[in-house]
């Protein structure tokens, strides 16, 4: 497994609000790319999305940050020769918008989700002289290089957050689409949880999808109605409903004090409300820098197709927010990374059933 360790890996994950703009398919006939690929002022990349788009305010846009980034550091303009996106509107699209990526002759082309791993296997076996980077799976393909990251790290001290942050006892997660990239999400927080008090109860609940804000909100309304004061959200722009819920709700009686956690940004902004914030803390994940930093290498002919990253908290790929955490529980989440980067606890991947 390949080694990088981004000093500013989470940098990115840091910004927000980013000037998005949409762009369409290009030409979808088949062709292949050139075997010399280009570099320097030559070199263009390129983001096939996940179902979301690139203003669902987490994962999509963290990585479409990355690369906007990318772009005003090498000089370049959004479009055909420099950086650009295509949207997914559903997992139809991506073969599509891939093979529109390979036409169009990008030199990189990145597959923003586990989601792609499929249509990107298909497309990588096709163009074998194309370069492609799959985030959040694994593809064993000379022409590809995967991106991981151990969500579940963060996720585990989002948990020990909740629970040291918790008036109710009562605690709530609410995934996008059951995976194995969202179950370590799960299990990483339950687990946070339970490691400070296992006796809080945990109510887990998934929308199947990363595309439906309604949904996101009515489970969400279900789970505050019930007692739950914070909801951790790993559901792309489904979570979008889990916000919306909580802010109508502090508007409606601000007295009752509910929280959602951020994930993959620092959605602090989305938490604000007439007279506060509700964003308890968020978890960061270095999409965008990792965006950014492969782009880098392989614009200088460093790019490494067949090997696999994983960025964990010991490599700063991974962390949480310091948000509306008090200094007391600021310090106890402190203390449980130091003992997590030191292998002193090892966070589960999978949930327990």
């Amino acid at each position: 497994m390949k080694k990088r360790n981004f000093m500013s890996l989470l940098a990115l994950g840091l910004v927000s609000g980013a000037t998005l703009a949409a762009c369409g398919s290009n030409d979808s006939d088949t062709a292949s790319s050139d075997s010399a690929k280009k570099s320097g002022d030559d070199f263009s990349v390129m983001m096939v999305t996940d179902v979301g788009g690139v203003d669902d305010k987490s994962f999509n846009q963290s990585a479409w940050e990355g690369m906007q980034e990318w772009g005003k550091d090498n000089g370049k303009k959004e479009g055909a020769e420099g950086y650009t996106y295509i949207q997914s509107n559903e997992d139809s699209d991506f073969v599509t918008n891939l093979n529109s990526g390979v036409n169009a002759d990008f030199d990189l082309i990145f597959g923003i989700g586990y989601k792609l791993k499929e249509a990107m296997t298909d497309v990588a076996e096709q163009n074998e002289d194309q370069h492609f980077v799959i985030i959040d799976d694994v593809i064993d393909a000379p022409n590809v290089e995967s991106v991981l990251f151990k969500d579940h790290e963060a996720a585990f001290l989002a948990g020990v957050a909740a629970a040291e942050s918790t008036e109710t006892g009562k605690i709530g997660f609410i995934g996008g689409q059951e995976s194995d990239v969202i179950s370590r999400f799960e299990a990483g927080f339950v687990a946070g949880v339970k490691e400070v008090d296992p006796s809080i109860d945990v109510k887990v609940e998934y929308v199947g999808s990363f595309g439906d804000a309604a949904r996101g909100k009515q489970l969400a309304a279900a789970m505050y109605s019930s007692g739950i004061d914070i909801i951790y959200q790993a559901a792309g722009d489904s979570g979008n409903g889990v916000f919306s819920e909580a802010k109508d709700r502090m508007k409606a009686d601000s007295s009752k004090k509910i929280w959602v956690i951020g994930v993959d940004r620092d959605q602090e902004a989305e938490g604000k409300y007439d007279s506060g914030n509700l964003t308890l803390t968020s978890t960061l994940k270095g999409v965008g820098a990792a965006v950014k930093d492969i782009s880098n290498d392989a614009m200088a002919g460093n790019f490494t197709g067949g090997e696999t990253t994983n960025f964990g908290l010991a490599e700063g790929g991974v962390d949480i927010t310091d948000g509306n955490l008090t200094d007391e529980v600021k310090k106890t989440v402190a203390d449980y990374k130091e003992k997590i980067i030191n292998g002193d606890i090892e966070v589960p991947q999978t949930p327990e059933k």
